[in-house]
């Protein structure tokens, strides 16, 4: 393939792979006569790019000295300089955002950086026709770079597309009950046909699924749609979503109530009217947050603290270095990743992006939030024993006024919560993870009747009395002012040392 002396003249299944025989034959015969440069023996068939030189090459002699002619190598010239080292963008390894023989950089996305290696596999996998910049998809500027480069990139279909049943899975259905809390004694996994155990799949995904009894469905010919649809479908910040036919229903499901605005007497507002509403507060809660993450980001100073990171425990290692009497949050971090099994004590540059962003993702999964997408603060006293809450605070601070990703899974009502305050907060249904506190709420908001209102508390007498929220009932509306009670305590009150 690298020879400079043969081409591809048969077709793909003559000679060997399009070669001809006697063409190699004659390569072999032509290379035998030429010196290498390197090692100075004879067989070299790779020449230089440029016409005038006469300088020839083997394969692992060439790749030895990482070029096959340090003279006439093609160099990138680099546009901006780096202070951090940057992920590369295929393995996501740090590695030094500066041009070199093993490093690349794409010619159409300056923050792009590769390894050779990694680029030379995925050109080798894809082929000329899936061969693309992994940032902006662009093909033709970045082929050319990346042949003046010397990646190689072969005329064929992409490897994937040339498996058999590659694509298999696609024919498979899901068949799967997702739901937070299944009833089926058999598991999540078992599914019979015109059956209350029948799955039902999402309506509009498909990627979802549910059994009848699960989500309390009236028969199997009823639609269901599973958190993420109904969130995109209803969402009230849309412009004109369509109202729910089940909005004003009292035939209204429990798992229907859980997962959407199904009953416009709830406490709900969208987020552009709380914001407003919380805006109009006072003057403490006018402040531009904004503003303060960039007053705060200015008084980061130049002077550098390491931090050594365990990348096989992020969490447990950043934990002791931010406990450490030494650090300090205005200086400007630097991460260095080590190896608690290596002998030789060796270091490694990290990204404080990387480092950041795994902070991030090990919150976003720890016990100190509840809640599938959004999530709102748990009660967990062994995290409060240890003032892991403290940390995990500070941490998220550290992340946003040092650059760093910011907490995008916390709940709307959690964001107000500490931007404006508990007090001036009005929780939702959908920030109740908990199933059986969540059907208590809509029991009694569904009470049609004094009757049945009265009926519906003295049922959950016990768990009311327990949280301070009985109260006296004389009408009907009066159910309103008790799931907001019931929504405070729940999400607020109860985590209020969390908070703190």
């Amino acid at each position: 393939l690298m020879s400079s002396g043969i081409w591809q003249r048969g077709k793909e299944e003559e000679g060997v792979y399009g070669f001809l025989v006697e063409d190699i034959r004659k390569e072999v015969n032509r290379a035998s006569k030429l010196k290498c440069a390197v090692c100075k023996k004879n067989g070299a068939s790779i020449g230089c790019v440029v016409p005038q030189c006469k300088r020839s090459y083997h394969l692992p002699c060439g790749m030895q000295k990482e070029s096959f002619c340090w003279k006439h190598r093609p160099v990138q010239a680099i546009t901006s300089k780096y202070r951090d080292s940057l992920p590369c963008t295929i393995c996501l390894e740090c590695i030094e955002p500066i041009p070199t023989y093993n490093t690349l950089q794409s010619p159409c996305c300056k923050n792009a950086w590769f390894h050779r290696d990694c680029l030379q596999v995925q050109a080798i996998n894809a082929g000329v026709y899936f061969f693309r910049c992994t940032l902006c998809n662009n093909t033709d500027i970045f082929q050319k770079e990346m042949l003046r480069m010397g990646i190689h990139i072969p005329e064929k279909d992409a490897s994937w597309e040339l498996e058999e049943n590659a694509y298999q899975e696609l024919l498979q259905s899901h068949d799967r009950c997702d739901v937070r809390r299944c009833h089926c004694k058999e598991g999540r996994e078992y599914n019979e046909p015109n059956s209350k155990w029948e799955v039902k799949r999402c309506q509009c995904c498909g990627s979802s699924g549910t059994h009848v009894a699960c989500s309390s469905l009236q028969s199997c010919e009823q639609n269901w749609e599973c958190l993420e649809c109904r969130r995109i479908s209803y969402n009230p910040d849309f412009r004109r979503a369509p109202k729910h036919p089940l909005a004003n229903s009292t035939n209204v499901t429990v798992t229907d109530c859980l997962l959407e605005e199904s009953s416009p007497k709830l406490p709900r507002q969208s987020a552009g009217a709380q914001h407003k509403e919380l805006l109009r507060q006072g003057n403490k809660f006018r402040e531009d947050i904004s503003k303060i993450l960039v007053e705060l980001g200015v008084q980061i100073k130049k002077k550098a603290k390491r931090l050594y990171i365990n990348k096989a425990n992020v969490w447990k290692s950043a934990l002791k270095q931010f406990q450490s009497q030494k650090f300090n949050p205005a200086y400007t971090i630097e991460v260095v990743y080590v190896n608690e099994n290596d002998n030789f004590g060796r270091e490694h540059p990290g990204s404080k992006q990387e480092f950041l962003g795994h902070l991030m993702q090990h919150l976003e999964t720890s016990s100190l939030f509840e809640g599938s997408l959004s999530k709102n603060l748990t009660l967990n006293s062994q995290a409060l024993k240890e003032n892991l809450y403290y940390e995990a605070g500070r941490m998220l601070a550290i992340s946003l006024v040092h650059g760093g990703p910011a907490p995008g899974f916390f709940s709307k009502t959690l964001f107000n919560c500490l931007a404006y305050g508990p007090e001036n907060t009005l929780p939702i249904l959908d920030d109740v993870s908990d199933f059986d506190v969540a059907q208590i709420i809509i029991k009694i908001n569904a009470a049609a009747n004094l009757n049945s209102l009265n009926s519906v508390i003295n049922e959950c007498y016990s768990y009311l009395e327990l949280i301070g929220c009985l109260r006296l009932i004389t009408t009907l509306s009066d159910k309103y002012m008790l799931v907001k009670d019931i929504l405070f305590y729940h999400v607020i009150k109860r985590v209020q040392a969390p908070f703190e």
